[in-house]
């Protein structure tokens, strides 16, 4: 009976299932979790070891403990990390179950932030345009508006796709895009353009995935390649990390997991921090940052391209996010940068599309700070 249902599920396109559970369940967990990289193909994202940057740390680093508050809170969510950057210099860091700081951990959906700033280089090199159509790059691109939707579109998630965004249902195109052996057979044969774009935001992975696919063809570069040319070596990152690909390593997984350490994906915070200047070395266009970390649309005003959006104590805040808590977060007005990987995200309602965790790692992280300058008083 077991053998007929598993041929069933082959036959109707759902063989990624059962590597979902072997890889999901067979490790012990109910969803992905931030070391699942062992059992992916991955591309390596290469670093320069002769010429890593290192971050600056304070005279005072990590002189300041975290909070009662704070120390609950990784302890409730497992936290592997946990960074607060002053100044572009480290003030505290802090890790736990084990990590350290060259542990590679999974981003998540930060990557979609990342990907993002693939598209930013693309463009600043002239390969690509936000007012571009994505069928320039995709000509199979299906659906009844599939002939409208731009690079812009895709890049503030509204495409109009009919991607449904959902973790665990197992019968979802998001689980599939996971675990399937070829992603880009899978944007081709299952997503469709059937909503006028540019109209309202969703939050799809499809949408990064197709930027991700735009990027790679228009540099005719792997996204990791391309990572590792345009970022990781210009930023001096500490060390390599990993993209996880489809199953037949083919391609990137551009809305979800790039392996690194917190002190690596920090450099993304300072880099759109400082409007896409690296030390003196403009990366990005100041006003493609600009433009990324501002709303399209009124009805949405808390996601940019491809960055989440807050005002939170009087102050203009920007972040990447992963499903499991993986946060980088931006103020630019303190020159604050919070950056904490782990492994739960706390989904408590709370009537804003900012999760409870987000507001209590910034409060925590201004408490210290408070505290570090009382002390100094």
């Amino acid at each position: 009976m077991l053998a007929i249902a598993a041929g069933l599920l082959y036959m109707a396109g759902y063989g990624y299932i059962f590597q979902a559970a072997k890889t999901v369940y067979g490790n012990g967990h109910i969803t992905s979790f931030i070391d699942d990289f062992r059992f992916f193909p991955t591309r390596k994202i290469h670093n320069d070891p002769e010429h890593i940057w290192h971050w600056p740390e304070t005279k005072d680093y990590n002189r300041i403990k975290p909070t009662k508050r704070l120390q609950e809170e990784h302890r409730k969510m497992n936290t592997v990390a946990f960074l607060i950057i002053k100044n572009d210099s480290i003030f505290s860091e802090n890790y736990y179950l084990g990590y350290h700081k060259d542990s590679l951990s999974n981003s998540f959906s930060m990557a979609k932030s990342m990907t993002e700033a693939l598209l930013g280089k693309a463009i600043k090199e002239g390969l690509v345009s936000l007012d571009d159509k994505v069928q320039k790059y995709i000509p199979d691109l299906k659906g009844k508006y599939a002939g409208e939707v731009t690079v812009g579109h895709v890049a503030s998630m509204s495409s109009g796709s009919d991607w449904i965004e959902d973790y665990y249902n197992p019968f979802h195109i998001t689980t599939e895009a996971y675990f399937c052996d070829d992603l880009n057979r899978l944007m081709l044969e299952d997503v469709r353009i059937d909503n006028k774009p540019g109209e309202k935001f969703h939050y799809l992975s499809g949408d990064t995935q197709l930027m991700g696919m735009i990027v790679s063809k228009a540099s005719g570069m792997t996204l990791s390649d391309y990572m590792s040319e345009k970022f990781w070596k210009p930023m001096g990152a500490r060390k390599y990390a990993l993209w996880t690909l489809d199953d037949d390593g083919k391609m990137e997984k551009a809305f979800c997991c790039i392996n690194a350490n917190a002190r690596d994906f920090a450099r993304f915070g300072k880099l759109y921090e400082h409007f896409g200047n690296w030390e003196g070395n403009q990366i990005l266009d100041t006003a493609y940052v600009v433009k990324s970390l501002t709303a399209p649309l009124k009805e949405t005003p808390y996601y940019g391209y491809s960055w989440w959006l807050a005002d939170y104590k009087d102050k203009k805040i920007a972040y990447m996010r992963g499903v499991l808590g993986q946060y980088v977060i931006i103020i630019p007005e303190d020159n604050l940068i919070i950056v904490r990987l782990g492994q739960k995200l706390d989904f408590t309602p709370n009537g804003t599309p900012h999760r409870n965790d987000f507001y209590t790692y910034i409060d925590e992280a201004y408490k210290m700070l408070e505290q570090r300058k009382s002390e100094k008083n």
